[in-house]
């Protein structure tokens, strides 16, 4: 909207160009163009670009405008309008994944806004839940009747087939009943609706030499009519049809019933408005060392973050992209706080219990600094009041209209276990997940029990209802080369991988359907200057 003129007897012909950077040497590389637009300011691009989308990666995009004044693929050869930074994470976090933004790069001059709008490919996302049931199927017991089953395969483009499902078997009836199933669409058929799906019916036998009493096909399309007179099929025997003239069939399959369920995505929820809020807590004990001393964890080296500084912009710069206000709790533990010297084990960093915000990840940042010159470091290592803490907030919340993600860095071994325990086995009712990154050369074999990837944490006989803690080790990630950045990237993408999972994991728990997106933005007939 608005863009520079820079045409004498006209108005610009604009394209975009978008750029990708590469996480290590920071690289920009051409993504790809949009088409021209002739003779317009405010020009409405059509063609889209199709990108990789990872909750866990922080993924930088450039758009470039360009007046094209010739056929020359050349950027050089053509007018500059301006340019956008953002990232593809901030789009999508956006309300209604939909980000407006000023274009700059021209200095003193204004040249508009662009508005990008991103949705997820609904690479057929459905999955059926179906039943069937028999008729006069063919008897292939010598004593009893059949015990029936029913085996389903997708057909590939070479025209093989796969096998996608098995249905249970039902003993001694040839008239059964089959329980409903869920599968796929993309198993069924690949998405693709008149894909033939074969069905082979047969006779289980114990020793596993299971009798084919027959076959049909059908597709997604003839499925998807449900129950009607269209979905009754004959069950052939091809062998019986050759040799017998008054063959008719081995009898029928009927479905019963047909039902769509659309999967949804973590990104339906994020575009529905749910914000995740993202709440932070620092190790103040005493086993990290003197911050004066370049020996400590705590260390404040003027040249570079210690591990804290990095592990917590690492993660932090990610899930800002999911917080409207980017305002985020920051809380210490372990510490004696002036001016009584008590010890505390959920303080505000920035000294302010009732307010303990602080603006964006370089206003926790700040505000650890602060928390480092005037508290003395102290312990023991308890996590359980800060998991509280936000299990408050989170408690009180059940809407879906929110999820809290917590994250503890911490140097060690933890003094609470069994509290730290019951609280992880709490919080996993509510909508909430820990990331804990333990910084330093500890042995962090306790935090290998409460991340539950390999047996679900429990606490006095009662298990959590999910997994909601991620922990790492800091040090699987110290790049010997000094090349921070990469190793950065690769400690974000493993602590927040699971967190898409583990949040749907609560909403499908509890049943909570993402809000519609608001209204796709329609570009008004007549282009208001907008104030962004």
């Amino acid at each position: 909207r608005n863009l520079l003129d820079r045409d004498t007897f006209s108005k610009s012909d604009p394209i975009c160009v978008l750029y990708t950077q590469a996480i290590g040497n920071k690289e920009w590389r051409e993504f790809g163009r949009t088409e021209v637009i002739d003779n317009t300011l405010n020009p409405d691009f059509v063609r889209k670009f199709i990108m990789d989308y990872f909750f866990e990666e922080r993924e930088n995009l450039r758009f470039d405008f360009y007046d094209v004044d010739s056929k020359s693929p050349n950027l050089s050869k053509h007018d500059f309008l301006g340019q956008m930074f953002c990232t593809l994470g901030e789009i999508v976090g956006s309300q209604g994944s939909r980000l407006e933004k000023s274009i700059v790069g021209i200095p003193g001059k204004k040249c508009g806004t662009v508005i990008v709008t991103a949705e997820e490919l609904g690479c057929c996302r459905d999955s059926v839940l179906m039943q069937f049931c028999a008729n006069k199927l063919d008897k292939k017991d010598f004593f009893g009747k059949s015990d029936p089953f029913l085996v389903f395969h997708r057909s590939n483009e070479d025209g093989s087939f796969t096998i996608c499902h098995k249905t249970e078997v039902v003993k001694n009836t040839l008239n059964p009943v089959w329980q409903a199933f869920k599968i796929s669409v993309r198993a069924l058929c690949n998405g693709d609706y008149d894909r033939t799906i074969k069905v082979e019916v047969y006779d289980w036998d114990r020793d596993g030499s299971h009798d084919f009493i027959g076959e049909f096909t059908t597709s997604y399309r003839e499925l998807s009519r449900g129950q009607s007179q269209f979905n009754v099929y004959e069950v052939i025997n091809p062998k019986k049809k050759g040799k017998k003239k008054k063959y008719v069939n081995s009898g029928t399959v009927t479905l019963l019933s047909f039902l769509i369920e659309t999967e949804v995505s973590f990104l339906d929820y994020i575009k529905g408005g749910t914000q995740i809020n993202f709440t932070v807590a620092i190790d103040f004990t005493a086993s990290n060392g003197n911050p004066l001393q370049p020996t400590s964890l705590h260390y404040m080296n003027p040249y570079q973050l210690n591990a804290y500084g990095m592990a917590l912009r690492a993660v932090g710069e990610i899930i800002q992209d999911y917080d409207s206000d980017k305002m985020f709790p920051a809380l210490g533990f372990g510490a004696r706080l002036p001016p009584d010297g008590r010890v505390s084990h959920e303080f505000a960093l920035n000294g302010n219990p009732q307010n303990p915000y602080c603006h964006g990840i370089d206003g926790v940042m700040e505000a650890y600094y602060r928390s480092l010159k005037s508290v003395q470091l102290y312990g023991p290592t308890n996590f359980a009041p800060v998991i509280n803490h936000v299990a408050r907030y989170a408690a009180s919340v059940k809407d879906g209209s929110q999820y809290f993600v917590l994250l503890i860095i911490t140097d060690g071994v933890i003094s609470d276990m069994a509290q730290t325990k019951e609280s992880i086995v709490n919080a996993s009712k509510f909508p909430m997940s820990i990331i804990i990154v333990g910084v330093g050369p500890a042995e962090f074999d306790a935090m290998e029990e409460l991340d539950g990837d390999v047996v679900r944490i429990s606490s006095r006989g009662r298990f959590a209802e999910r997994d909601i803690v991620q922990f790492v080790p800091f040090r699987d990630y110290i790049d010997r080369s000094g090349n921070h950045v990469l190793s950065m990237a690769r400690l974000a993408k493993d602590v927040l991988a699971e967190i898409p999972e583990q949040f749907l994991s609560y909403m499908r728990v509890r049943g909570i359907k993402p809000s519609p997106a608001p209204p796709p933005y329609t570009p008004p007939i007549h282009v208001l200057q907008t104030q962004i």
